[in-house]
């Protein structure tokens, strides 16, 4: 890197690293101080709680499609539940390959692949075999994931006596804690092992291992074992035990990563050895009940801030078990499965609470991976997957979730910048600024953690990115929170301020005037390179608005900020094909892609976006829209099906909007889409399927769109509230843009009572069939509306 370059990019980290105070101290694998212990163990009843629950262990060879998941933010696991072989693969959100990436090929694109671009991937794998306790001499077996406490719970009958089994992935501890309890006692092994040929010794009761990645990453995992009666003992690598009636088992894993641009992503002083050790160390010395008592105190802390009821599930339903109940619902579309549709959007909130606290976002498979060879490397996909990752969370009562997406791009911002500057206008790059001008930053359509790009260049990617951290702005309108984003807008609307080019375009009465339309790009992943195309256009307008927003509410800018809505203004916006009678796609009457496309990029002004809106635009640019999702068809990959669910319900049917999200919970049968055993969406690759985690959490965002659909300004109740769901539910603790949250209840299909709170915003309309009702508010406050 030349010597300016240099200073440039120390400066730009030095800038970044400084102004993250409202997020707190970037976390590092670090040990911590002791978490307060809560004084008992306050559980919601188990006849009360939201499970989901299995008759049989998971196989491992199906571990992705039947492994239950477990995770702290950090660290996650899959777990098998097998009384005589219990196994969990470990994972931790930094274990990444792969680097910067900054070596163009020869086209002027950025390299993807798993040594220069990296994967993330599986840490360890962790046993525990008890003997004895084969299938042959087990009964009543029962696997449950319970959503409401965050624990999962395997239970079994041997030899007359009943034995249970509590997992979690602890925050306040981090580690994953793991106890054996029951009316018999214990004998087993319990064995540990890396992925890329490492093998754990034994030092006392702790087993453990340490590498190195190719790229310098430090990683390491390390488990004890406790028990007040019996014998635990090393032997040949292993832990062995006998004759424990409990049996408590910590791990703990994680590298030496960190979110520090100026450390190149690593932190040399971290010994991920020592800081694992120190904290199963910790865990063995707290008892088993005080642990769950902790860890469930956090997750309810979170889980509890929202609740979602859609009506009564029959006795028959109920007594399904989870996998079965998903095939029955499927095959019987015309028997409504409420409380099954109300504990899906509840397993989203359950996997962004365990997959996104305080450290990296969730990837394209969150932190549950079951290989170290993963499609798309289990990437961060900035064209809609990561994006996606994100639209449950303020809507559902986690909002500080969210911020995990914003950590990260305020991370990769320096290496983002300094890369774009370099290389973004290589003369071989198609997709270059013709204007020879650069600003700002840019990425391609996937990223990594170390501030490196794979794949193509994606001009529109860092507008997306920015959209994404602007709808938590609108949930919370917390000041502190944009004057940490603000960087990343300016640097994205900078990029846009030097890439838009100048056209002239001729109306449909024969007028012809200059506009501003986006350099050559791709409409993802459809069609051909083009200049215009809506989804650059729709993404380039929305940033600037943002931009404006921020720049006046911070009162900075004040000059870019008018100089950037002068070109919001000249931006050339999309219209109705005359041709097809969709809104066009590409600055051209013609459909130049295929008709039943995955992707809806040209309708990202409607769904995430506000520009139009039933209520506000022209009725022939909304029918454009619906012509166009018409088009696209009723079925698709999960995300893709959730996409369209959630335009449905902005076009107010509720009908459409239902059998999209029905879609996304089809079963997934014969390597197709759908949802699998373990409720994790599977993406088909024709001969297998995959999980990505998306549609977990786009499918319920859908569901909450049909029930209320927030912009600013306007808080409308039940737009496309199906059939299905109807006759009598409630929700509290719902998200509302403008900065509000709402409580509110339905019966025979309208709005009985609404409780409006604020947490940050001042004035808005409620909206609830004919009623239109004017909020006035101050921070805190809340108004209770009857609505009869």
């Amino acid at each position: 890197m030349p010597a300016s370059t240099r200073r440039d990019f120390l400066r730009l980290t030095s800038a970044a690293s400084g102004s993250l105070a409202a997020f707190g101290a970037l976390p590092v694998f670090t040990a911590h101080a002791d978490p307060a212990r809560p004084s008992h163990v306050d559980t919601v009843p188990e006849a009360e709680a939201t499970t989901l629950w299995y008759r049989q262990p998971a196989r491992e060879s199906h571990i992705i499609q039947e492994g239950l998941p477990v995770g702290n933010g950090r660290l996650g696991a899959l777990v098998g539940g097998d009384p005589a072989d219990d196994v969990l693969y470990i994972t931790d959100g930094s274990f990444w390959t792969g680097g910067r990436n900054d070596t163009l090929t020869d086209d002027g694109q950025l390299p993807y692949g798993p040594d220069d671009f990296g994967s993330f991937g599986l840490l360890a794998k962790l046993r525990v075999a008890l003997t004895g306790h084969t299938a042959q001499e087990t009964s009543e077996y029962r696997r449950t994931l319970d959503l409401s406490n965050g624990v999962l719970t395997a239970s079994y009958r041997h030899r007359g006596s009943r034995f249970r089994r509590e997992i979690y992935a602890s925050h306040p501890d981090d580690v994953i804690v793991i106890r054996l309890t029951g009316g018999g006692s214990h004998t087993g092994v319990i064995s540990l092992e890396g992925t890329h040929g490492e093998d754990a010794s034994a030092d006392g009761r702790q087993l453990s291992f340490a590498a190195k990645l190719k790229n310098g990453l430090r990683y390491a995992a390390a488990v004890t074992a406790v028990s007040q009666t019996g014998t635990i003992r090393a032997e040949g690598g292993k832990l062995s035990f006998s004759g424990c009636r409990e049996l408590l088992i910590s791990v703990c894993a994680g590298t030496n990563y960190s979110a520090d641009a100026g450390k190149d992503f690593r932190d040399p002083a971290v010994d991920p050895l020592a800081v694992a050790r120190t904290k199963v160390s910790a865990a063995a010395k707290v008892p088993g009940a005080a642990l769950l008592a902790t860890h469930v105190a956090d997750y309810r802390r979170l889980y509890d801030r929202f609740s979602i009821d859609l009506g009564r599930s029959s006795r028959v339903q109920r007594s399904l078990d989870s996998w079965s109940r998903i095939a029955v619902r499927h095959t019987d579309a015309s028997t409504p499965d409420p409380e099954l549709e109300a504990a899906y959007v509840q397993y989203g909130r359950y996997l962004t609470i365990t997959g996104s606290r305080d450290w990296l976002p969730m990837n394209l498979q969150g932190l549950w991976i079951h290989n170290n060879n993963p499609d798309w490397y289990a990437d961060y996909h900035t064209d809609i997957n990561v994006q996606m990752n994100y639209w449950l969370a303020d809507p559902a009562g986690l909002g500080e979730n969210a911020q995990a997406l914003a950590r990260y791009c305020r991370s990769q911002l320096p290496v983002w910048t300094d890369v774009t500057r370099r290389l973004y206008n290589n003369p071989d790059n198609r997709f270059r600024n013709t204007s020879g001008k650069i600003a700002g930053w840019a990425i391609a359509f996937s990223t990594n953690i170390y501030g490196g790009s794979g794949w193509a260049w994606h001009p529109s990617g860092n507008a997306w990115l920015c959209a994404t951290l602007w709808r938590h702005y609108e949930y919370t309108q917390d000041r502190a929170y944009l004057e940490t984003i603000y960087p990343v807008l300016k640097g994205a609307a900078e990029f846009w301020k030097s890439r838009l080019i100048t056209t002239e375009v001729t109306d449909p009465n024969g007028s012809s005037h200059k506009v501003l339309i986006d350099d050559t790009s791709w409409s993802p992943e459809h069609g051909p390179d083009g200049k215009g195309n809506t989804y650059a256009q729709e993404l380039a307008w929305e940033l600037f608005r943002e931009f404006a927003v921020a720049a006046r509410e911070l009162k900075r800018d004040t000059d870019l900020a008018a100089e950037l809505e002068a070109m919001q203004a000249r931006l050339h916006l999309p219209r109705v094909s005359p041709k097809t009678g969709w809104l066009e796609e590409w600055m051209s009457p013609e459909n130049l892609g295929e008709t039943t496309h995955r992707h809806l990029s040209p309708l990202i002004g409607f769904y995430p976006g506000d520009r139009i809106s039933v209520d506000t635009s022209a009725p022939e640019l909304v029918k454009g829209v619906e012509e166009l999702l018409k088009a696209r068809g009723m079925d698709s990959f999960g995300w893709a099906c959730a996409w369209r669910s959630l335009c449905w319900s902005r076009l107010k049917d509720a009908e459409k909007a239902y059998q999209l999200y029905l879609t996304v919970l089809r079963p997934s049968m014969n390597n197709g889409n759908g949802t699998s055993a373990n409720w994790f969406d599977m993406y088909s690759q024709g001969s297998y399927t995959i999980f990505q985690i998306d549609a977990n959490l786009g499918g319920p965002a859908a569901a909450l769109e049909m029930l209320l659909y927030s912009r600013p300004g306007v808080i409308e109740l039940l737009p496309a509230l199906p059939e299905a769901w109807s006759s009598e539910g409630s929700v509290t603790g719902m998200g509302a843009r403008g900065g509000f949250t709402v409580d509110f209840s339905w019966k025979n299909g309208k709005a009985t009572v609404a409780t409006i709170r604020s947490v940050g915003g001042t004035q808005t309309e409620l909206r609830a069939g004919t009623v239109r009702k004017k909020i006035s508010l101050r921070a805190g406050e809340s108004v209770k509306v009857g609505l009869r």
